[in-house]
């Protein structure tokens, strides 16, 4: 699937940008601009289900396969960063080795997600189509006004059949076995998807790790100048 791109500056570099679940190209909307302003040309994805992009037929359409083959189909090969956050990041990952970037970078991938009752429940994304602006806001007290009305309007736009599309690789190791390219890993403070063992884990594997303190799980919208940070020799 070909997938609607939104495109910032016009740099001699190339940014690539992909959003986890239920968000779009809009969650990036401070980060776009400031890679922009650092001499990239910087394209960011609404994945298939999500923004402006086409829906697939049905849940079974929704697979971390088809979300890395639209990435390979859509975007430019050889790009200079590729930067993956959460369902992006196991999408990413998954198209790395096709798209080729000089760097990657995965803020709290979504490389394993647990089973059972405080694991991946995919009714409890769909659940927040129907949340509040006040209720987004007491749990994420660090957004500002801007980041709350592109978090409320993409989950409107959103197709919640698409959270469906992932209960097959619940449990499962999603782990890569090693880094592709040269790749970071954000992570938020503490992550409920990386745990310290993981962590652990993944520099073993070779991976390069850095925590942004305080920081949740969507770390460019809790800590902008932290994730910012984090990208220092990276970027």
């Amino acid at each position: 699937m070909r997938l609607h791109t939104t495109t910032w500056g016009s740099g001699d570099r190339t940014a690539l940008l992909v959003h986890g679940l239920m968000a779009d190209h809009r969650t990036w909307r401070r980060v776009g601009p400031a890679l922009a302003s650092r001499g990239y040309r910087v394209m960011a994805v609404d994945l298939r289900g999500h923004g402006a992009s086409a829906r697939a037929a049905g849940p079974e359409e929704y697979r971390p396969e088809d979300y890395a083959d639209d990435l390979v189909e859509t975007l430019p090969a050889g790009a200079d960063l590729a930067v993956g956050h959460s369902l992006g990041g196991l999408a990413l990952a998954r198209a790395v080795e096709r798209l080729k970037p000089a760097r990657a970078v995965y803020s709290d991938p979504a490389w394993h997600l647990k089973s059972g009752p405080f694991g991946y429940v995919p009714e409890l994304f769909v659940r927040g189509k129907s949340l509040s602006r006040d209720f987004v806001k007491e749990f994420n007290p660090g957004w500002s006004d801007d980041d709350l009305d592109t978090e409320m309007e993409s989950v409107r736009v959103w197709d919640e059949r698409s959270a469906y599309g992932l209960v097959d690789v619940v449990g499962t190791d999603m782990w890569p076995a090693h880094p592709v390219v040269p790749s970071l890993v954000t992570l938020a403070d503490p992550s409920a998807l990386i745990p310290a063992g993981d962590a652990a884990m993944l520099e073993g594997r070779g991976f390069t790790l850095r925590t942004v303190a305080g920081a949740g799980h969507t770390i460019h919208r809790d800590d902008f100048d932290g994730f910012m940070s984090a990208l220092d020799g990276w970027i």
